[in-house]
């Protein structure tokens, strides 16, 4: 019997031998972040068809998955080269320009209106920031702090050279940081 908290690795193999309840458990794991990292370099229509031919590719080719890596790493590879074919043939590579894209979030019981209220806009901020950033710069932040994932399941997704991911964490985080202050300078002044 398929359960939702079964792991990556048995979800893999009861899908290699048929089972697509487990196919749909792991397709609701990580479609979120797959949809972040999709708007990263394409706009909202055509991350959504990315993501549906990622998930198809998946499915397909899942018995090809040895495990050498986390699950979520071969996953987040295929989205990506996915989206970069897209935008390849959509001859919009040289201008990336990645769309907030939304995020589901269930909602902590506990948490107040004014709670949700503000962990909304905080979202809202972070999404419209990564979006007016260069697309390669939001991909590695949405990697690295949203996934959790280390330098090298980056390399392996993202098909950068070590010393790439790392220049680009680290001008990332600078141009983030800036964008924020600067929304926040913003705000007090026009409240005062």
């Amino acid at each position: 019997m398929t359960k939702s908290n079964d792991s990556d690795l048995e979800l893999v193999e009861k899908v290699k031998n048929g089972d697509t309840s487990a196919f749909r458990i792991l397709v609701d794991r990580y479609k979120k972040v797959s949809y972040s990292l999709a708007c990263s370099i394409l706009q909202d229509d055509d991350a959504e068809d990315a993501l549906q031919e990622s998930f198809i590719k998946v499915f397909y080719h899942i018995k090809k998955f040895r495990g050498d890596s986390s699950f979520s790493s071969w996953l987040y590879r295929i989205v990506v080269n996915t989206c970069f074919s897209m935008a390849k043939k959509q001859k919009k590579k040289e201008s990336f320009i990645g769309r907030a894209c939304e995020k589901d979030s269930i909602a902590d019981q506990s948490k107040t209106g004014i709670d949700h209220m503000m962990a909304s806009e905080q979202s809202e901020m972070i999404n419209s920031v990564l979006d007016s950033m260069k697309s390669d710069e939001a991909l590695l932040l949405r990697l690295f702090y949203l996934s959790e994932m280390d330098l090298k399941e980056i390399m392996k997704i993202t098909g950068y050279k070590e010393s790439k991911v790392k220049v680009t964490l680290f001008r990332a985080r600078k141009s983030l940081l800036l964008k924020i202050k600067s929304i926040y300078t913003n705000d007090l002044m026009s409240v005062s």
